[in-house]
């Protein structure tokens, strides 16, 4: 455990590591997604989405107080699991679900981007921009590390002010009837429940906190505080941007334009140039997720493969960056940006991140005691977790079968790649157990 002399990070740092890892790209690519499903509802979506992310982050707290680590979520499963399969399994899937996340944030980029050129969308200018979108944060990430971090505070502040504005200049041209079960058309419960899975990747982003465990000051107090605080403010803000968002543009522009909804949210008030300086934000805000995600993930692939879990290949670090890992992290994301589609890509994100929080609410259920957690709770949170995931697979199985695919595919990539290199290459599973 760190000295706690060299702890820099308060509770005011803490909340903003929170909510600047959820108020990424995410929001800016699947509003739309959002309205597609829950219609008048969306604000609902948002809210039950917020709820799973509430509970999970009770596990979060529980494990970062007692088991503070860099590894985060790596190290709270191998805590409650030992270095096994299972375990292998789900860091590797968690490796693979952060290259998700940065083909959402590339595509949504691409989105937003195609807004400045005339005419209707390229499918090769499409390519370019995802392309564009990733690899100038690899560049970026080998040449100067260090501007990922110390940009990342004022562009967070960008993307909050921003949002805020838009909150605030379209409370005045709000149509309430639109937002009303009747006026809105609100999608069947079932949608609405789907709709807020499918868009969860969105509040992806909160156990970013539980990495910073060793930095926060105070740890037993403004952990808990940290987690919570950043999930109730996002949520918050989330429900205000769905009803500006519902309450003052007709759908069928929504849907028209749904993958740079949010841009098309601010004209009513702010008119063509509310519109330009959306999408101006938005490419900002997709840009620096790309590149703090592939900073950030690259550090989880080197800290996976220091338990021997990945090949050493990524277990290596030239002036402090692990170039390896950036670099297949860059270049995996940039094959998966440019052959899924958003939608799919926002469902494989959601399932994967709703899969891996199922995990730890389950392990921090079977370590309870070892907490001092609620069994009540981190089951609740259990439950909830898993039906959520189960909801969003099997109604994604009839409407978007390819998704479903991609997931388990995914899945037992991970699987397949942990049985293989822990018997031919380790030559064993680790087993050991921290119970």
């Amino acid at each position: 455990m760190k000295n706690t002399d060299k702890r820099d990070i308060g509770l005011f740092g803490a909340v903003a590591i929170g909510i600047g890892g959820m108020v990424g790209g995410g929001i800016f690519a699947v509003l739309g997604e959002a309205v597609s499903l829950a219609h008048g509802a969306t604000t609902i979506a948002f809210i039950l989405a917020g709820i799973v992310a509430a509970l999970t982050s009770y596990s979060y707290a529980k494990f970062a107080v007692k088991f503070p680590s860099r590894g985060g979520t790596v190290t709270f499963v191998d805590h409650a699991f030992g270095h096994n399969l299972l375990s292998g399994s789900i860091n590797f899937m968690l490796w693979l679900s952060y290259l998700v996340t940065i083909s959402l944030y590339a595509v949504a980029f691409a989105a937003y981007g195609q807004t400045f050129f005339a005419g209707p969308p390229q499918a090769w200018l499409k390519h370019l921009l995802i392309s564009l979108a990733i690899v100038l944060p690899l560049l970026i990430n080998l040449i100067n590390a260090s501007f990922v971090s110390k940009s990342e505070t004022v562009i967070v502040a960008i993307k909050i002010v921003l949002l805020i504005l838009i909150i605030v200049s379209g409370t005045f041209f709000i149509d309430v009837k639109r937002l009303s079960p009747a006026g809105g058309g609100w999608g069947s419960p079932l949608s609405i429940v789907v709709a807020g899975m499918i868009i969860f990747v969105a509040y992806e982003g909160f156990e970013l906190i539980a990495n910073s465990a060793e930095d926060i000051k105070n740890p037993v107090v403004n952990l808990p505080r940290a987690l919570y605080g950043s999930i109730l403010t996002v949520i918050v803000l989330y429900v205000l941007i769905a009803i500006i968002t519902v309450g003052t543009v007709p759908e069928a522009q929504l849907l028209k334009a749904r993958d740079y909804a949010l841009a098309v949210a601010a004209r009513p008030a702010l008119g063509q140039l509310g519109f330009t300086i959306v999408s101006i934000a938005a490419l900002l805000a997709t840009f620096s997720a790309i590149n703090a995600t592939i900073y950030g993930n690259a550090r989880l692939g080197y800290i996976i493969a220091r338990e021997g879990e990945l090949p050493d290949l990524l277990d290596q670090e030239h002036r402090n960056i692990p170039e390896t890992g950036v670099v297949a992290t860059a270049l995996l994301s940039l094959v998966l940006a440019n052959t899924i589609k958003l939608t799919e890509i926002a469902i494989i994100g959601s399932a994967g991140f709703l899969l891996i929080f199922f995990l730890v609410n389950l392990s921090a259920w079977s370590l309870s005691r070892t907490l001092g957690a609620s069994r009540k709770l981190t089951l609740l949170a259990t439950v909830t977790s898993f039906a959520a995931l189960a909801t969003l697979l099997v109604h994604t199985f009839s409407s978007n079968f390819k998704a479903v695919v991609v997931f388990f595919a995914f899945l037992s990539l991970s699987i397949l790649f942990e049985t293989f290199y822990g018997r031919l290459v380790r030559g064993h599973f680790f087993q050991r157990s921290y119970r």
